[in-house]
């Protein structure tokens, strides 16, 4: 496979790559309402916590992405937050600002729905006690 063909697969695994980074730092959000959200975002975070600080692991998403840009003829991406975001969305100086940014929303969307989820377990457990 390659022309036109790779060069879509590579635009979708790219687009597809950019909605786990949001998923990674906003889907915690997600467990506000649905609280059986919060492991699979758990399982994410993890993962994208390890690829940004072990040097020698991959993600399967920009080798993918890789396959379908070299099938196409293009260049390769190298690592997909050095290519699409260091630089773009903020300087690369700014780097571990990012990560501590990214970080502390993840550490808030957790915070806010542990507290909604012990808030509503309470007060469940108190309507349920006064017979209402």
């Amino acid at each position: 496979m390659g022309g036109p063909m790779a060069s879509l697969l590579a635009q979708a695994t790219m687009l597809t790559h950019f909605a786990f980074l949001a998923y990674v730092v906003f889907g915690g959000f997600l467990a506000w309402r649905w609280p059986r959200a919060f492991a699979p975002h758990l399982v994410a975070v993890t993962w994208g916590a390890l690829i940004v600080t072990v040097p020698w692991l991959d993600c399967p998403l920009t080798m993918l992405e890789d396959h379908f840009r070299r099938a196409a003829g293009q260049p390769g991406v190298g690592a997909f937050i050095d290519t699409y975001v260091s630089g773009v969305l903020y300087p690369t100086r700014y780097v571990l600002v990012a990560q501590v940014l990214a970080a502390s929303v993840v550490a808030v969307s957790w915070l806010g729905g542990y507290l909604r989820w012990r808030g509503a377990r309470g007060t469940g457990a108190r309507t349920h006690r006064m017979g209402r």
